[in-house]
């Protein structure tokens, strides 16, 4: 395997994803593998005929089945209007036959490696995506047959759409102003007890005459705004929590502007999260508190467990802890890894030398690219072809408010979390001069990884069970990175999640099968879990100290 660094054809500054580098680099394996490249190409030959074979007896009106279905996960052919119709259906099944060929040959490719590999893949997919039949008018049967059902209203409805999305300079996911913070959604009650230039500390007002003495405080993302966990009331994890009977407090973070370039990673650990927990361990009269870390909140969680674990005379102000979808080892992160390499963050860091911050629609950009026919692609059909408007959808409204983020807190997270992977290293961080070490934890700990998750891949959250020195019990939860910790107990059940003890256990995949997949919500065996922590009760406390309700002023920060 040639293991020399891979440099773009391109000047940096036209290419700083090395895009062309790695496609040159698969292009030039290959053509050193001329016998291995004509297999792959005998093997493509022997599929087109037997779609071929598939198109002509469904031209002829025999049954055959798709000789390449699309994935179970791939809305875009789902409509049998692609089936019905011989002429879509061979248009579908040469556009899936050459993508999913163009794809296997980029995984398949000889002596080199996998990172090439999965950067070339991602972004032929890219193009791939972009090209699907689906995209396009004349060849889209379903926009076809809108714009006669409506008698072209369809049309005229998209070109209106599309002139005013261009001037905007993006494809909406969701009405803008569908919903309004306070009211439709974060609107859980409660009271700003503590501010400061990070965050305010949101204390929420209990729902029983008794709580349980352990107070939660939650470190949501602030990649995002902290309101994904208090959606539409049916779906909040905040109210969840109040109506059974905890006292819970959560941090919203404060949108960045020019004047906070310097703020670094560790103060978001040092005088966010453990800020934040120190407050609510005095204002609950010294009493130990459950942690919960969601994504990057997590992975500063980590960061302030390692810290306080490496003082043995530090007090004890946190119980036990709770992970979200986050990841300290950082070795495998996931389809986000495309964007992480040395050129790739000195471009980032240019950008955001020229504000202090990285503006969040990149980052919106940056995710929606991650899963492009989803969160591209199906909106662009929906709005430019079908002239059909967007639904109004709490969870995507929430995914377009997205904060800016300070120059050197995202440098150092990119740098010593992806690109050096020195979170799960002994000592290799500090916090206040401090040195960091996740393995000395020993606090009781809850981890949550969700199957489908693209930005913390679910093996690489379970690798935390076999790193720090406490007891862990995992969950996976179905679904992904946001609905599969957005998981409420409903009846019927529509979730489903494996949970078991993995203290030291380095094999997930073994982990999962040994497990028995249980039908409903994972918040449920939560619970009762941070009941066994603690579950003694005191009396609804008074919410003392208000500065301002909920959900206070940061969240309305542009």
């Amino acid at each position: 395997m040639n293991n020399q660094p891979i440099t773009s054809p391109l000047p940096e500054f036209l290419d700083p994803f090395n895009i062309a580098g790695n496609m040159q680099a698969v292009s030039q394996a290959w053509l050193n593998e001329p016998v291995k490249l004509q297999e792959s190409l005998d093997e493509f030959f022997g599929q087109v005929q037997l779609v071929n074979t598939q198109i002509l007896e469904r031209f002829l009106g025999l049954e055959h089945q798709d000789e390449i279905p699309a994935s179970q996960f791939d809305a875009r052919f789902k409509d049998p209007i692609w089936q019905e119709n011989p002429i879509s259906d061979s248009i579908k099944e040469y556009y899936l036959l050459i993508t999913h060929w163009v794809e296997d040959t980029i995984f398949n490719t000889p002596n080199i490696d996998d990172i090439t590999r999965r950067r070339t893949a991602f972004w032929l997919r890219q193009l791939l995506n972009a090209l699907a039949p689906t995209n396009f008018y004349w060849l889209n049967p379903k926009a076809l047959e809108r714009s006669i059902t409506t008698g072209g209203k369809s049309i005229q409805t998209s070109i209106e759409q599309f002139i005013t999305d261009w001037q905007n300079g993006s494809i909406p996911m969701v009405r803008p102003n569908a919903f309004k913070v306070g009211h439709d959604i974060a609107a859980t009650q409660g009271e700003v007890i503590y501010q400061n230039y990070l965050f305010e500390l949101i204390q929420y007002k209990p729902a029983r005459t008794k709580v349980y003495q352990t107070p939660i405080c939650i470190i949501p993302p602030w990649i995002n705004k902290y309101y994904i966990l208090d959606l539409s009331s049916k779906k909040s994890f905040v109210n969840y929590l109040v109506q059974q009977g905890f006292n819970v407090f959560i941090l919203s973070w404060k949108n960045p502007d020019e004047t906070m370039n310097s703020v670094r990673f560790e103060d978001y650990v040092y005088d966010g999260a453990y800020e934040a927990v120190k407050q609510v361990y005095q204002h609950c009269n010294n009493q130990p508190v459950h942690a919960v870390g969601y994504c990057i909140g997590g992975s500063a969680l980590s960061m302030l467990m390692g810290w306080m674990a490496n003082q043995p005379k530090h007090e004890k102000i946190i119980n036990d802890w709770t992970m979200l979808c986050s990841l300290v080892d950082f070795s495998e992160p996931g389809d986000i890894d495309v964007f992480i390499s040395e050129p790739s963050v000195k471009h980032i860091e240019s950008i955001m030398s020229q504000t202090g911050f990285l503006e969040g629609r990149a980052m919106e950009h940056t995710f929606r690219m991650l899963r492009s026919n989803s969160l591209v692609w199906n909106y662009f059909v929906q709005q430019y072809l079908l002239g059909e408007q967007t639904e109004d959808f709490d969870i995507l409204s929430w995914n377009t408010d997205t904060p800016r983020l300070p120059k050197a807190m995202h440098s150092y997270y990119l740098r010593e979390f992806y690109l050096n992977n020195n979170l799960v290293k002994p000592n290799a961080l500090t916090v206040r001069g401090k040195p960091v070490d996740l393995h000395k934890i020993s606090a009781p700990l809850y981890a949550v990884g969700t199957e489908q998750d693209h930005i913390t891949p679910w093996k690489s959250t379970f690798k935390i069970a076999s790193i720090v020195n406490s007891t862990c019990r995992y969950v996976l939860a179905t679904s992904g990175h946001i609905v599969g910790i957005l998981s409420p107990p409903v009846s019927p059940a529509k979730r489903r999640y494996w949970v078991g003890e993995a203290s030291g256990i380095t094999d997930a995949e073994k982990w999962k099968n040994e497990q028995n997949k249980i039908q409903g919500s994972w918040w449920t065996d939560w619970t009762q879990w941070l009941i066994q922590q603690d579950g003694k009760k005191i009396s609804a406390p008074k919410i003392k100290d208000s500065i301002r309700p909920a959900p206070g002023d940061y969240i309305n920060d542009d």
